[in-house]
């Protein structure tokens, strides 16, 4: 590093060039990245219209003891100048040097760093196409999450697992850690002899190194956002379902895994059917340790999963749908910037919904969609209603971190706007519209300006009162729910909903055995949240919820106990919390507990201090802003 030399040449290559200028509100394409107003990523340190990473190329070794990767991250750039600087994100880690593919050195500068943002790695490019960075992460990167063999299932091997969404890959490689800067990429891991290393690409397979080790081979040869290239690395066992599709986890969990993911390769030509070949080789998921922040990560070719969604029934397995939808909405078409986030979620979970019709039925999939309404006005009333800010589907994030914005907003509301649409203009129309556009747009980002201009242009067709009655501006830049909104009504819960008021009146809960596990959420979401002892204890007999399998049972029964502060559930609770992972089971049940004052507090404070060490990092940053970190540490 020479900070003289960089500092003279940074100013050689501003005074020749500077930075590109935009028409305000204009959108194209440079070097294949969106610009634009709606396309500047707030999020990143990125100067793509200088110059942009185009490969990846990992050479990297796996510490265990350390709990540290190390090695080269080879990046090709393009770059219209000489001269030009190459800005990439980094977020704690230890850069060593930086070299040209020659292994010429190069002058390289670490920004400020910023809590959220971490530090700009700016490097003068010169004429250099490749780039090569040797660093290592710190032990505390919080993309990764190191498992003793204690926390495993097996119990005897260690366990490492990536999670890069939003803006954390840059906490374990430097790159242009931004979703619309789409990157190929590929992989040598070095790693001990008795794990398997899994990534999201096309295993190459595996040698011997000869330092008693063994190296793993990668290649993404698709474009690809940068919080989709993802890492496993422990004790995994692989069964194959379908020609395409496999599962793959500890092998204690093998049997019970590949019995719940049957229907993969069903799910998969279902897909295809409505929207268009796959266009990722394979489809496996992996069952993942239980600390796993997120139900599942829709990391291209290889889905990390929760093993809350294994249920023994199949009843869950509307996640994997999801996440396979997610091969057309996010992974092939991806949203530009976090504050379009909508355009990955909400799309995925309309397609979710039409895989899960298409495979399980009508009735069924209404079950799920009905559930995803009542949360979304459940999210509305907590975002402030009709004037609330976060209820608009394009968000301003600016200063704020892009995990504000994984809200139920940009799955359910996203998907209600989809789903409006198709009413208006009937969904065979809409159906060729959709493949139509996932084909044109392949492998590219995009943003909420741009696909309403899309929409217009191949949908809509100028017809001005189509448009007026769908609403498409006020639909994404509006607050709140439009009054046009499409809701999906489950005929199978009118008859729930009328047995959670007996119930509550008389205790009666006589075709309860029968239920789905969606008509067993729904019942208990639907009980008053003040129910008298006799009644809650009578719930555990009826509904089985003391040998629940179902995590989504297990929640909803949980938020009923602590709002009534039913005793008996507490061990039941802390079994809960402190063998998984999951935010989006974790962070509701520790906020009621601590709404609960001098009768939840202590409870949640114990029990966090306990659960604490097992959690990502994506769920302690939001479970320390409710439990006081003091209290939950001591």
């Amino acid at each position: 590093m020479r900070p003289a030399i960089f500092a003279s040449l940074l100013a050689a290559v501003l005074t020749a060039c500077g930075p590109r200028q935009e028409t305000p509100g204009a959108q194209r394409m440079i070097a294949g990245v969106l610009t634009g107003e709606d396309a500047n990523d707030v999020h990143s340190r990125a100067e793509p219209a200088v110059a942009r990473v185009t490969h990846v190329d990992l050479d990297l070794t796996a510490d265990f003891a350390t709990q540290t990767l190390a090695g080269i991250a080879a990046l090709d750039v393009l770059a219209d100048a000489p001269a030009a600087w190459l800005t990439l994100d980094t977020r704690d880690l230890i850069i060593e040097s930086v070299t040209d593919g020659a292994g010429v050195g190069l002058d390289w500068q670490l920004g400020t760093a910023d809590p959220l943002l971490g530090a700009g790695l700016r490097i003068a490019l010169g004429t250099a196409r490749r780039v090569q960075v040797k660093y290592r992460t710190s032990p505390g990167a919080e993309a990764l999450q190191w498992l003793t063999p204690a926390q495993t299932a097996g119990g005897r091997h260690p366990y490492l697992f990536s999670q890069g969404q939003a803006i954390l890959t840059r906490t374990w490689l430097p790159t242009q850690d931004s979703p619309g800067i789409r990157q190929t990429w590929s992989a040598r891991i070095v790693a001990p002899p008795e794990l398997t290393v899994v990534m999201s690409a096309e295993g190459l397979g595996s040698e011997a190194t000869g330092e008693g080790a063994k190296a793993w081979r990668f290649v993404m040869d698709r474009p690809v956002a940068p919080y989709l290239i993802a890492i496993a690395i422990g004790d995994i066992a692989f069964r194959e379902i379908g020609p395409r599709t496999g599962v793959y986890t500890e092998p204690v969990g093998i049997d019970t895994a590949a019995a719940e993911f049957a229907d993969l390769e069903q799910m998969l030509r279902t897909a295809e059917a409505l929207y268009g070949a796959y266009r990722w080789g394979r489809y496996d998921v992996l069952v993942l340790p239980p600390s796993f922040p997120f139900g599942g990560m829709e990391n291209p070719r290889l889905t990390f999963a929760t093993p809350t969604i294994i249920a023994g029934d199949k009843s869950l397995v509307g996640l994997i749908a999801h996440e396979l939808a997610h091969s057309w909405s996010g992974n092939l078409v991806t949203n530009a910037t976090w504050a379009d986030f909508w355009l990955n979620e909400g799309f995925t979970v309309y397609i979710e919904d039409r895989i899960m019709e298409a495979v399980y039925g009508e009735r069924f999939s209404a079950m799920l969609a009905d559930l995803g309404w009542h949360g979304l006005q459940e999210e509305l009333r907590r975002l402030g209603g009709a004037e609330g800010a976060d209820t608009r589907l394009h968000l301003d994030l600016t200063g704020r971190s892009p995990d504000e914005g994984l809200t139920s907003i940009a799955y359910e509301k996203g998907a209600t706007f989809l789903r409006t649409i198709e009413a208006a203009v009937g969904r065979a129309r809409w159906d060729a519209y959709l493949k139509d556009y996932f084909d044109r747009h392949a492998f590219q980002p995009q943003t909420s300006q741009r696909f309403l201009a899309d929409l217009r242009q191949h949908l809509i067709r100028d017809d001005a009162a189509l448009d007026n009655r769908i609403g498409l501006d006020e639909w994404v830049y509006g607050t709140g729910l439009p009054a046009n909104a499409v809701r999906i009504r489950a005929e199978a819960f009118e008859a729930v909903d009328a047995a959670a008021q007996q119930f509550a009146a008389s205790g009666a809960l006589p075709q309860a055995t029968a239920w789905s596990s969606a008509e067993r959420v729904r019942f208990l979401e639907r009980l008053p949240r003040r129910l008298p002892v006799t009644r809650l204890a009578a719930l555990v007999t009826l509904l089985d919820l003391d040998g629940q399998r179902n995590s989504e049972v297990r929640h909803a029964w949980l938020m009923l106990a602590i709002a009534n502060r039913y005793a008996p559930a507490e061990a039941q609770l802390e079994h809960f919390l402190t063998t998984q992972g999951r935010r989006k089971f974790v962070l509701p049940l520790f906020t009621a507990l601590m709404e609960q004052g001098d009768w939840g507090r202590p409870i949640a404070q114990r029990i966090y201090a306990r659960a604490r060490p097992g959690y990502h990092a994506v769920t302690t940053g939001s479970v320390d802003k409710v439990v006081p970190l003091g209290a939950a540490r001591q």
